[in-house]
């Protein structure tokens, strides 16, 4: 028999060696907590066991099959970057910046993991064409880091939700890779009623001004644009949407000429200009070649019509499928996907909470792609349907 008393004591011991070991500006394992308490686990902190839970859900498992910048399931080349290669990069830029400036790595590692869980097949795409479907059915804004924390909390384990620290909820929201901040300043304070505010209010399409809670939370935000600028020029560049003569001199000058010099100089910014402070920072000068870049990217690559190519069709398409659920719900079709798939693996909870709306977005949201291709060829190609 497992003697408790004595892996207690190690798991206090580990515990103690590691707090002692971080910054005053950390979120130590102590101040982690749940809305509803769990046992405590005696070989890892509360925020290892987010990790973990994140790390063995299905939609963890389903960011490989999610396009990042370029609809990977029509491409041959497989080292092209997908959601799960993105998550991977923030997951480790986060760390080496987390350790650094000695933070909670298990708190970066979770946080980062979770922040995409929400995003829709066909990345961007899919997520326009989402919001236009949730907007005209009266559920609001959709916003991929809303329904990242959906999924952990209502959506993921039947129904049940993963129960994750407030700590690493908050993180998952909290990310966005596409606002430009030099400083992060933690939003401090916070509790769930911010969380449903913030929810409400972004639904209904308003701007707010909203931070992590924590130093991690911070890093992991900047980290997701640090992964994904550079990378989304050397996929361009795999992919013939750009060449590298193209792309603006003082940029490549100051910010290096390739994806590791872009991220080395970047994650070095950030080390050096927040070690012990209160916030996360880069130097103004690297600041204005990274904002610089981010609008290069967005015109040539994120807007470009060869990249985008597809857009149309995953708008129409989305938009039918979105409508042919709403269909199969009203009537009960019990043979639709969104019932052998979806519905009847989620308890009671679920389907008594949530409208068939929320639930078409549910489902449609947590689609890889090529589950979103079989669907769309099943329903309306000639002789696929009955």
């Amino acid at each position: 028999m497992i003697d408790k008393t004595k892996l207690e004591e190690i798991y206090q011991d580990n515990l103690t060696r590691i707090d002692e070991g971080f910054s005053s500006y950390a979120c130590h394992h102590h101040e982690a907590w749940r809305l509803k308490p769990e046992p405590r686990d005696y070989m890892r902190s509360d925020f290892a066991v987010d990790r973990d839970k994140i790390l063995y859900s299905g939609a963890y498992r389903r960011y490989q099959g999610k396009t990042q910048v370029f609809a990977f399931t029509n491409l041959f080349d497989e080292e092209m970057t997908n959601r799960s290669l993105h998550t991977t990069y923030v997951a480790q830029i986060a760390r080496t910046i987390g350790k650094n400036l000695k933070l909670n790595l298990e708190l970066i590692e979770a946080i980062a993991l979770g922040h995409d869980l929400g995003h829709t097949p066909f990345g961007h795409d899919g997520e326009v064409a989402l919001n236009k479907c949730c907007r005209k059915h009266g559920i609001g804004f959709f916003h991929h880091n809303i329904e990242s924390l959906h999924i952990v909390d209502n959506i993921s384990s039947r129904g049940k939700g993963l129960n994750l620290t407030f700590q690493v909820r908050d993180g998952i929201i909290s990310h966005d890779g596409e606002i430009h901040d030099r400083i992060l300043i933690p939003q401090k304070g916070k509790y769930e009623e911010n969380i449903k505010n913030y929810i409400s209010n972004k639904k209904d399409g308003k701007q707010i001004n909203w931070f992590p809670a924590t130093l991690e939370g911070c890093v992991v935000r900047i980290s997701d644009t640090i992964a994904y600028i550079g990378q989304d020029i050397e996929d361009a560049i795999r992919n013939r949407i750009l060449k590298p003569e193209d792309l603006p001199a003082d940029c490549v000058e100051y910010l290096g000429n390739s994806n590791v010099r872009v991220i080395d100089t970047l994650i070095k910014s950030v080390i050096v200009n927040s070690y012990d402070q209160d916030r996360i920072m880069i130097d103004e000068e690297t600041s204005h070649y990274l904002l610089k870049l981010k609008k290069y990217n967005y015109q040539h690559i994120y807007t470009n019509k060869d990249v985008k190519r597809f857009k149309n069709i995953v708008m129409k398409s989305l938009c039918l499928l979105f409508e042919q659920y709403l269909t199969d719900l009203k009537k009960e079709n019990k043979n639709s996907n969104i019932y052998i798939q979806f519905l009847n693996r989620k308890n009671k909870n679920y389907i008594s909470t949530f409208n068939n709306e929320e639930k078409v977005r549910d489902f449609i949201a947590t689609m890889t792609d090529r589950y979103f291709n079989e669907e769309v060829k099943k329903y309306f190609l000639p002789g696929n349907y009955d």
